[in-house]
């Protein structure tokens, strides 16, 4: 477990991220994380959980449609 400590980021309040943890994460400057609630808190990131649900419905339609996709494919 990592303690962060809270700082002031222009008129801002943020966390500043040990390279540890971005290391783990696999980020860097630039890249976004999400945060996302939990039941028992909350958790960080690097995969939108949005583009997740989407991608679940994608596979969904190309099981279904696995024959039509590869005569389209050809």
């Amino acid at each position: 477990m990592l303690k962060l400590k809270l700082t002031t980021i222009g008129s801002s309040v943020g966390v500043i991220l040990p390279k540890e943890a971005l290391a783990r994460l696999r980020v860097g400057k630039g890249d976004s994380i999400f945060l996302t609630e939990e039941q028992d808190g909350f958790r960080v990131t690097p995969f939108d959980p949005e583009f997740e649900k989407v991608m679940e419905s994608a596979r969904k339609v190309m099981r279904k449609r696995r024959n039509a996709l590869r005569e389209l494919a050809k």
